[in-house]
């Protein structure tokens, strides 16, 4: 009797072990759901629209794109967090909500570091701080004129803490109030951009770059280390004087955690293949301001480790929130 009981557990034991990659080989056998944050029109939509119409038959199946838009990627990053951990749920999303926002607004329900697995940082974004070609400035002295001839008349859009601090410091070094508006992804932030409704943008550089050369939008300055090619009359914030920390922009692909390894490895896989085409990353990356990365599951998880120690050094340096420590 105990030799049978432990032949059956031998059979359990190894069915179990073999079962996840069982799985990765059949791996996909019905339409994956990608979550993105971003509304239509938003770099991050358009990014995942035109990598699931390769993805898809590179896989042997069907990518429906959903967009769950909201409180700077963090809606989007629960909706994916929630989903079972199969496969059939990935997501990309932008790096604060899963490095800044968990810091200023904690969830005991909710931590990207335990709830979701990386799959690969898919690119870098290049931002650019704009303005309405109808303010006629050219500079920040000149905004910050204006805005003290016409107190509490500007607004301005910025996805990200290190936009928002640097507005709050340009707003206390010259008296001046422009107000933070909400707004939902890339298409509505243009528009808003376009008619006026909104003055002043620190937004990705591929969803302006069209009305930058049209002369309808003026780009002030953009972040990283060097110049868009893209853009190359438009300086660095370095440039101009601003050593206040800004973040690198980046945008990742995630799935539950607990999804097996295996399966990610093999979207990752067929997600680098898609995205080193020199043909995919003129149409889709270079061409709108995108720095392609596609680094692996395991390396990105590492990087994402300090990546939640520079926005924890950002919260703290934008003395925006004090209760941080």
């Amino acid at each position: 009797m105990c030799r049978w009981t432990g032949a059956i557990a031998l059979i359990a034991l190894l069915t179990l072990t073999h079962a996840p990659s069982a799985a990765a080989q059949n791996y996909p056998t019905r339409p994956i759901r990608a979550i993105v944050s971003q509304g239509p029109g938003g770099l991050s939509d358009v990014f995942m629209r035109a990598l699931a119409q390769k993805l898809g038959p590179a896989l042997g199946t069907s990518i429906v794109v959903e967009d769950r838009v909201g409180a700077g990627g963090t809606i989007g990053a629960q909706a994916c967090a929630a989903a079972a951990p199969d496969g059939y749920t990935i997501c990309i999303l932008p790096g604060e909500a899963v490095t800044v926002n968990p810091i200023i607004q904690p969830n005991a329900d909710f931590n990207p570091a335990k709830s979701l697995l990386p799959i690969t940082r898919a690119y870098y974004l290049t931002q650019v701080f704009a303005v309405n070609a109808s303010l006629h400035v050219h500079s920040f002295s000149k905004l910050a004129a204006l805005a003290k001839a016409k107190p509490n008349s500007l607004n301005y859009m910025a996805p990200s803490l290190s936009k928002v601090a640097f507005m709050q410091e340009f707003n206390k070094e010259n008296g001046v109030d422009i107000v933070r508006v909400p707004f939902k992804g890339g298409g509505d932030a243009v528009n808003s951009m376009l008619t006026g409704t909104t003055q002043i943008a620190i937004f990705g550089i591929g969803n302006l770059i069209p009305f930058i050369r049209d002369g309808k939008i003026v780009g002030l300055a953009i972040d990283g280390d060097t110049r868009s090619p893209l853009a190359p009359d438009i300086p660095t914030f370095k440039q101009i004087g601003y050593r206040m920390h800004i973040d690198a922009t980046f945008f990742g692909m995630f799935a539950p955690a607990g999804t097996p390894k295996a399966i990610v490895d093999k979207l990752y896989k067929a997600i680098a293949a898609i995205g080193s085409k020199p043909d995919f990353q003129q149409r889709f990356l270079f061409s709108r301001g995108l720095t392609p990365a596609f680094s692996p599951p395991d390396r990105f998880a590492r990087e994402l480790v300090a990546d939640r120690a520079e926005g924890l050094a950002a919260v703290k340096a934008s003395g925006l929130y004090p209760d941080v420590k």
